[in-house]
């Protein structure tokens, strides 16, 4: 059995002395990501294939032909939430542990929604660039305070992306058919919407906080942009799976809704001359929404965690 640990996430290294100090005394010999760069499956291969017990992984693939060809892996920790690079039924299959960042990212993530709700509001990038090229140009916006928010899941993102809503005066709802959090509802003072076509025709915000599943692959597209409002903002923090970026430039180019801003894209970065990143009513930042200071620093030291505590009920459960 080995005892190498990878290390894949670019932004792990920044915090990584604490870190590397933990799997250091548990015994383990630690391979970084050297590529600067998301690894490809073939790199991963390559550095995993025999002496690996545990890989702390970030956006890079580990579908089945990769934990295939991974002989001592035994467990997966995730740096950050979605887990949808990992192919998870295949890891139980194997008998890899895996175990995700919960809750280290939520309000980074929440933050930066927040900031391109602003953004897109009082047109932000548009009027700065104007400025920059000398010219003093204004553009009218409208204020976020009693807004119709919608926001479309209710996990720890979703939650605090919510809370900071009602913070501003924002009318806000919550559509997701397995949250059952009454109490938080009441607290807050938030809507909990069971009809997901209905929220979208009276939203004037929708933002989505889910994972890319089989089922909410593409939730966003033609059919749905027809029923927003022509005002209404597109938000997108999660994954850029869950719009079909055509029908978005269509809907944004003929106006059946107003603006569109997204942190996460189809591929990134986007083909050069995509046409959508080009228009002037849609905003794309660079997956930048967990990356701060406080949110990376939570996500090395948790993900470290986790992978140690898996390695160790592994060794427990196989009696060394």
């Amino acid at each position: 059995m080995g005892n190498k640990v990878l290390i894949t996430p670019k932004s792990y290294r920044n915090y990584k002395e604490k870190a590397h100090k933990l799997l250091e005394e548990e015994g383990y010999e630690i391979i970084e990501n050297t590529f600067g760069r998301t690894m490809t499956e073939e790199e991963i291969i390559e550095v995993a294939k025999e002496d690996v017990v545990g890989i702390i992984v970030g956006v890079d693939p580990l579908p089945a032909a990769v934990l295939n060809q991974c002989q001592a892996l035994r467990a997966i920790s995730k740096y950050g939430v979605g887990m949808d690079n990992i192919d998870l039924k295949r890891a139980e299959k194997l008998g890899i542990s895996v175990q995700n960042a919960a809750g280290t990212n939520a309000i980074s993530v929440a933050e930066h929604a927040i900031g391109l709700m602003f953004a897109c509001a009082r047109h932000i990038p548009e009027v700065v660039a104007k400025v920059k090229s000398h010219s003093w140009e204004r553009t009218i916006g409208f204020e976020l305070t009693d807004k119709k928010l919608g926001v479309v899941g209710g996990g720890q993102i979703g939650r605090e992306v919510a809370k900071r809503a009602i913070g501003l005066g924002m009318k806000v709802a919550i559509y997701d058919p397995y949250f059952n959090d009454q109490a938080f509802l009441d607290h807050y003072g938030i809507e909990r919407k069971e009809d997901f076509v209905g929220m979208l025709r009276e939203a004037d915000i929708i933002t989505l906080h889910l994972p890319a599943t089989e089922e909410t692959k593409g939730l966003m597209n033609a059919e749905m942009f027809k029923l927003m409002k022509p005002t209404a903002i597109l938000i997108n923090t999660s994954r850029g799976e869950l719009v079909d970026e055509k029908a978005l430039y269509e809907a944004l180019v003929q106006q059946d809704l107003a603006f569109a801003a997204q942190d996460v894209y189809s591929t990134e970065p986007p083909n050069q001359g995509d046409p959508l990143v080009a228009l002037p009513n849609f905003i794309l930042t660079p997956h930048v929404g967990a990356y701060t200071h406080e949110s990376v620093e939570r996500m090395v030291m948790v993900s470290t965690e986790n992978l140690i505590k898996l390695l160790a009920q592994r060794k427990v459960k196989n009696g060394h």
